[in-house]
């Protein structure tokens, strides 16, 4: 597979190309993004638009062109921003890219990484929840082969996954004991970077059962892609 990437420099994403790079059936990852990671591998091939998240025409037809799957992990809290400003960052950009991918690329599975408590009616009270509601909802009537929408909730960070945002980064220090107890007693609700990103390889692979998936799904599936592999 070919697989095309936005958002490798935050937590999930980050935790999502460690699991790209070690599939056998990724041949390449294309991350798209403001800045250079600081990562080297012979499967990577690193894109540097500094403007595209306020000018997409930064990304050429040719870095949306023969791709496989797209994993959108870009994501920024509402904390602090206004509705119109977290509209810009979190709908428009979204179906910007993905618009022009689903015209170039229309074979492509697109795998968006939203959050739980997104609201699908865009009615709630909650102004986070109602952009990402629209935003699913918006991505789900594109052309593409699949589109399918995670919704985790509790997520750990493994393998030196680490968020961006400075409040976040000293949560999961603090409770990344506790964290690893969550996810032993409860493995479906409590996910991992590690769970997050085998799961998105398996939908690339094969699809899921449902567009829009829940913490439980997600880990139903990447058990699968586990189970797949030992059989191989």
């Amino acid at each position: 597979m070919k697989v095309l990437f936005f958002g490798a420099s935050g937590m999930v994403g980050g935790g999502v190309l460690r699991e790209c790079l070690l599939a056998a059936d990724v041949e390449r990852v294309v991350s798209i993004g403001r800045s250079a990671l600081l990562l080297d591998h012979p499967k990577l091939v690193q894109v540097v638009r500094p403007h595209f998240a306020t000018d997409t025409s930064e990304i050429t037809d040719d870095d949306l062109r023969n791709v496989d799957a797209c994993f959108f992990c870009l994501g920024v809290s509402a904390s602090g921003l206004s509705e119109e400003k977290y509209t810009a960052l979190t709908y428009s950009l979204t179906m910007a890219v993905a618009e022009r991918l689903s015209s170039i690329s229309p074979q492509a599975s697109f795998v968006y990484v939203s959050g739980a408590g997104a609201d699908s009616s865009e009615q709630g009270s909650s102004m986070w929840a109602r952009v990402r509601g629209k935003t699913e909802n918006a991505l789900l009537r594109l052309p593409f082969k699949h589109v399918h929408v995670l919704r985790p909730a509790v997520i750990q960070p493994l393998n030196n996954a680490v968020s961006k945002t400075d409040s976040y980064r000293i949560f999961y220090k603090v409770l990344s004991p506790l964290l690893t107890f969550g996810r032993k007693l409860f493995p479906s609700y409590v996910l991992t970077t590690e769970v997050i990103g085998q799961a998105m390889l398996q939908i690339a692979r094969r699809g899921a059962p449902v567009s829009v998936l829940n913490a439980a799904a997600i880990y139903e599936v990447a058990c699968s892609s586990v189970e797949a592999n030992s059989k191989r």
